[in-house]
C-alpha cells in the first residue's frame, strides 16, 4: 500500500504561492510557445495574437487551483471542450501543450510534487480535449 503524503497546503493555489506565480507560469508558458520551435504547432493553433489566451489562461488557472474564481465570473463554466472544439486539437497539439506547460512549470519553479501532481492532471485534461485524430 502506498501512503500519499499531504500538501502543507489548503490548495494548489496557496501551494503555488498565489496570483503571482500562476501569472508567471502563465506568461512562461506562452513565451516558450513563441520562442521555441518544438512547440510550433501549438504556437500555430493559437492564431496571431495571444493577449486574450494569456489572461484566459491566468483567470481559469487561478481558480481551478483553488483560487479567486477570476474566469467563472466573468464567463461562467469553464466548459473547456466545447470552447476548444473550434480548434484541431490532436496528439500532436496535446502532447505540445503537455511539454511546454511541464517545461514552463520548470523554469519558473514550480514545486516539484506539485509539479507532479499538476503535470498528470493537465496530461489527463489535454487528451480529453482532442477532437482530432493523429
Amino acid at each position: 500500500m502506498q501512503i500519499e503524503e499531504k500538501s502543507p497546503f489548503a490548495t494548489p493555489f496557496e501551494w503555488m504561492g498565489g496570483e503571482e506565480k500562476v501569472k508567471a507560469l502563465v506568461e512562461r508558458f506562452y513565451d516558450l510557445m513563441e520562442l521555441e520551435p518544438r512547440y510550433a504547432q501549438l504556437r500555430a493553433a493559437h492564431g496571431s495574437e495571444l493577449g486574450r489566451a494569456r489572461q484566459n489562461l491566468f483567470w481559469f488557472l487561478c481558480g481551478w487551483l483553488g483560487g479567486p474564481q477570476h474566469y467563472t465570473e466573468r464567463f461562467g463554466h469553464p466548459r473547456l471542450r466545447m470552447r476548444h472544439m473550434p480548434f484541431s486539437i490532436g496528439n500532436q497539439e496535446r502532447d505540445q501543450w503537455v511539454a511546454c506547460m511541464d517545461q514552463a512549470m520548470a523554469e519558473t519553479a514550480v514545486p516539484d510534487g506539485l509539479r507532479a501532481k499538476l503535470s498528470a492532471s493537465f496530461l489527463q485534461t489535454a487528451d480529453w480535449m482532442r477532437n482530432s485524430p493523429g
